[in-house]
């Protein structure tokens, strides 16, 4: 062998040294980064948020479908399917149920086991027990996961397995991002030529060579980064994932790594969270051309979003991955015509219905009181919640198309001329409980949490007239403590311009539109939101009792013991007022509002609950008066623009003005409170009945009509409550052959039978049926947008002074204004009508 061949031979075995040694270098880099990255929990097993349970009913309109797809947004399997939540097995229009040992159900919650649910017509037609075969007239469905716990970098994502995956979905990522994907070996020659030649033609490397492997590789191990350094690693990691994973295992991980745009203020992370996010959908049940956008998102998920670029969304879906799917065998040209011809067909981009991101970032606060973060990003816990998703689109949709009014509203009361109305636009707030449990079924804290991620249901503002009902019911518990004078809702009050005696400070507070009527009774007061007899009544009772029973109620300390109390001039939030008014709802007891339920560990074991926390406030009998004159506000007072909207099941409730609106009001079934008004504090301009009424009527128009809110029913009196047929003109119980008389609910031995020394009989009012023709033209100016303007105020001092007076008790310099010409004409009239007989018009709202 001659020297020069030796000396080759020996810088080949050089080379060949150094490759291999490099070679090894590399791929134990590559291989500790692989097994750092995949080893444990690859998504690090963030906790699930759940909501609640799902009542169904024998009777109700369901499908088949429609409840497997409930189930799989729980995580039940189908078939023999491996999932320790739960399985299913549909068949026809039958349709079996088995909980698994992680179910919701296995905790310490409603124990519920495997049933078999037959559906025929549209409608769920029986339910039996499988392990007893009984048959049921109702069972719980599994909570729906709405979604994970989100990371200080908000991002979100909803995980899927490779099965869970339509093939529409499938195939049209393979044809859009890498066709050949089940053949190559990480990297395809092809793609990487192609992409060489358009960069050295200047086109941009976003039309790419990776593979979806490589795809992966970046998006788990390199940034986003785009450069030939960044592809070699790729390829280099990409073979290296395909020798350690299967196929499927690799396109698992890609399905839930990818990023595809963002939702609100949350980066949306794969196609499970993309398909609640844009469809609110679970991602089995994707269609063609859902399926297509979402694939079509890949390559630039802003560039192409269809919130901002619908057009521009449209043509990728329909001229880029329908002809690729076309081109590649995928689907049939007819079927790909057929496609382009449907919408985009998003969902709401309020995506307060489908995310409910203020509940959510309630819930998440409150986790973070009782868990690390690291611990709920971590161990996969479920959290069980009290949503109910279809109450929270109730409320989505009640706001979004009553803010709209409000807006509309504003914008006509603007004079011609004028200065263009204030920028920002009027914000709004929904709290919707159960009222007897206090668990929050919905929540909306705002119009756009896009825009504005401020929880206007946490956010401290004057309750104004909805306040009332607290000094009403800190007056009629006289009548169970044995307080002096009684106070009955016969109870005579005097309604006319008042100072106030308050330590050294006068307090005078006006009625709205300087309309005074004399003698009323504390129904009346209450019915027509006079804020001189209120603040009389309140003097009566003690403005310390009244603050007592609203801090027992659940109102923040802060509120003082003056006169501008019982006029709501003290701040407290809407989440705050909702727990509230429960002592109405739920027979004189208090439930905190609560939205956790509990939290389970991955075993389905419960590691922590929140409490119920209850108290007695009011006696049974003193609620129920209450509600009673609570119904004659929306039956004959300022809540009667509910009625004129159309809601006429039983309910109760009371509007409210301050700088905002207000109203509170509930069913037997649904207590739900909504706030209007501005971030800045400044005058709404709005009544409570012209702004937050219409939402909490579209509201309960729309959750009445849910199947497992349809059964609204009238308040039942508890024991010890009485009717008596009061004479109108002596305001005593009525002898026989009284001439005018009333109806009115006393407790048992209040009834008044002795007139009280020194009063007189009111001055009635009447507001019969057919009203005189003169009045109808005032009447529809008061329902149709009539002027009810309120004139500023500025937040009270502690003191309760006059200059804290709230705009329900400011003087109209204009004068006695439309609702006092219409008491005027019913002065002096014999007959008051029973208080729950609605009229067919009926006084603003003040």
């Amino acid at each position: 062998m001659t020297w020069w061949q030796k000396t080759f031979l020996a810088a080949g075995l050089v080379v060949i040294l150094i490759g291999l040694g490099v070679f090894t270098y590399f791929y134990v880099r590559f291989a500790r980064i692989i097994d750092a990255r995949l080893s444990g929990d690859v998504f690090a097993n963030a906790s699930l948020i759940y909501a609640a349970p799902t009542e169904v009913q024998i009777g109700q309109p369901a499908t088949p479908s429609a409840i497997a797809a409930r189930l799989r947004r729980a995580y039940y399997a189908e078939g023999e399917g491996e999932s320790n939540v739960g399985t299913y097995k549909l068949e026809g229009n039958r349709l079996e149920v088995y909980p698994g040992p992680a179910s919701f159900f296995r905790g310490d919650q409603i124990q519920e086991g495997p049933a078999a649910l037959v559906f025929g017509g549209g409608r769920l037609v029986s339910i039996t027990a499988l392990d007893r075969t009984t048959p049921l007239a109702n069972y719980w469905l599994e909570p729906a996961v709405i979604t994970t716990v989100f990371d200080r970098g908000r991002s979100k994502r909803l995980l899927v397995r490779y099965q869970d995956l339509p093939k529409v979905l499938v195939d049209a990522i393979l044809a859009a991002e890498d066709h050949r994907f089940f053949s190559h070996y990480g990297i395809s020659i092809y793609r990487v030529l192609g992409a060489a030649v358009a960069d050295l033609r200047g086109e941009p490397v976003l039309q790419g060579g990776s593979t979806l492997t490589m795809q992966l590789a970046r998006e788990f191990f390199l940034g986003r980064e785009r450069t030939w350094g960044v592809k070699i690693n790729q390829a280099c990691l990409a073979v290296m994932l395909e020798q350690r994973l299967t196929k499927q295992q690799i396109f698992e991980l890609y399905a839930n790594q990818i990023y595809l745009g963002q939702r609100g203020s949350f980066s949306v992370y794969g196609f499970g969270e993309a398909a609640a996010a844009y469809f609110n959908k679970d991602v089995s049940s994707l269609t063609l051309p859902e399926a297509a956008m979402l694939a079509g998102l890949i390559r630039g998920p802003n560039l192409y979003s269809p919130y901002k670029h619908p057009q521009r969304a449209l043509d990728r879906r329909n001229n880029y991955v329908l002809r690729r799917m076309v081109d590649t065998g995928f689907i049939t040209a007819s079927e790909a015509e057929q496609a382009v011809q449907a919408p985009l067909g998003l969902t709401q981009r309020n995506v307060e219905g489908n995310q409910a991101p203020f509940f959510m970032d309630m819930v998440r606060e409150q986790l973070l009181e009782n868990f690390t973060q690291h611990d709920l990003l971590s161990r996969n816990y479920r959290v069980y919640t009290t949503l109910d998703l279809d109450l929270q689109n109730a409320a989505s949709e009640a706001s979004r198309v009553g803010i709209a009014e409000v807006d509309q509203e504003l914008k006509k009361r603007r004079r011609k001329n004028a200065p263009p109305s204030d920028p920002n636009q009027p914000q709004t707030a929904m709290v919707v409980l159960d009222p007897h449990s206090g668990v929050v079924k919905a929540l909306v804290g705002g119009r756009d949490y896009g825009v504005s991620q401020l929880n206007h249901a946490l956010a401290k503002r004057q309750p104004g007239s909805s306040f009332k009902p607290f000094v009403y019911a800190a007056a009629l518990n006289s009548g169970v403590d044995g307080s002096q004078p009684l106070i009955t809702p016969a109870t005579i009050l005097k309604d006319e311009p008042t100072t106030f005696d308050f330590g050294d400070k006068p307090y005078e507070p006006n009625n709205y539109q300087q309309d005074y009527h004399g003698l009323v009774t504390v129904r009346q007061a209450l019915m027509l939101s006079l804020n001189v007899a209120t603040v009389s009544l309140a003097e009566m009772v003690g403005y310390g009792k009244v603050r007592a029973l609203a801090v027992q109620a659940g109102i923040n300390k802060d509120i003082g013991s003056t006169p501008a109390l019982a006029l709501g001039a003290y701040v407290a939030t809407p989440i705050e007022i909702a727990g509230a008014y429960t002592i109405f709802s739920n027979a004189g007891q208090y439930v905190a509002p609560r939205f956790i339920l509990s939290v389970n560990d991955s075993a389905g074991h419960t590691i922590w609950s929140n409490p119920l926390i209850t108290r007695r406030v009011l006696d049974p009998r003193v609620s129920y008066l209450m509600v009673n004159l609570l119904q004659s506000v929306i039956n004959n007072g300022t809540g009667y623009p509910a009625r004129a909207r159309g809601f006429k099941l039983p309910a109760a409730g009371k509007t409210g003005t301050s700088h905002d609106g207000w109203f509170a009001g509930f069913t037997s079934n649904l207590l739900a409170v909504v706030w209007v008004g501005y971030d800045d504090d400044h005058e709404l301009v709005l009544t409570g009945g012209h702004s937050a009424l219409p939402i909490w009527t579209e509201f309960m128009k729309r959750a009445t009509q849910l199947p497992n809110y349809s059964n609204v029913h009238d308040f039942s009196p508890p024991a010890g409550i009485v009717t008596a047929a009061i004479d109108t003109n002596t305001n005593l119980v009525a002898s026989a052959g009284a001439g005018s008389t009333r109806n009115e609910v006393f407790i048992e031995g209040t009834e008044p039978t002795v007139a009280p020394p020194g009063d007189t009989a009111p001055a009635t009012l009447e507001i019969k049926q057919n009203q005189p023709s003169g009045l109808s033209k005032i009447l529809s100016e008061i329902f149709h947008g009539g002027n009810s303007n309120t004139v500023p105020q500025t937040e009270p001092p502690p003191t309760g002074t006059a200059d804290g007076i709230p705009p329900d008790s400011k003087a109209n310099p204009k004068g006695k204004g439309v609702f006092g010409k219409i008491l005027s004409v019913f002065k002096g009239k014999n007959q008051t009508p029973t208080p729950q007989t609605p009229s067919s018009k009926k006084p603003d709202d003040r």
